[in-house]
């Protein structure tokens, strides 16, 4: 059996509208279909955020693609999905996300060596405009110094 691990979705507006603060690579449950799907690179990560529901940690507005040969037992497109981390990683989080203006957003979604779905997510603290511009500027330094390491060679 292949195993595809080259399965590897971004949030792309994550890094530009917030600052990440802390790390961590937490597992999916999820339905048969739902795997499937992902396997086949048919998930989104836009709009999506983290949330505690009691002492659980739940993905909120996560897209999977309904699976295309999934019967009538297919999966629903954005339901909350439950995240899987250690108890102490789940505690220091929902400690953390009291404090004003932290959330939890997830970075990628991705199969790993042994054939599971893993997601990493961040904790985070939304940038101001001011932020983000210079966010922007950074990238376009980095790139005009590329494009001049090029011209050299």
């Amino acid at each position: 059996m292949h195993l595809q691990s080259d399965v590897n979705i971004k949030n792309r507006r994550a890094r530009f509208d917030y600052e990440i603060l802390d790390q961590y690579t937490a597992g999916i449950q999820l339905f048969g279909t739902e795997i499937k799907s992902i396997r086949e690179s048919k998930a989104s990560l836009a709009d999506t955020y983290c949330q505690f529901v009691g002492n659980e940690l739940y993905v909120k507005q996560m897209h999977i693609a309904e699976y295309r040969f999934g019967s009538y037992a297919n999966h629903e497109v954005k339901r909350d999905r439950k995240l899987l981390l250690t108890s102490r990683e789940l505690k220091k989080l929902h400690r953390q996300t009291l404090e004003s203006g932290k959330t939890i957003i997830p970075l990628r979604l991705f199969i790993n060596e042994k054939g599971l779905a893993k997601m990493d997510i961040a904790l985070c603290q939304g940038k101001h405009s001011y932020d983000k511009r210079q966010s922007l500027k950074a990238k376009d330094d980095r790139r005009e110094i590329d494009r001049m390491m090029k011209d050299r060679r």
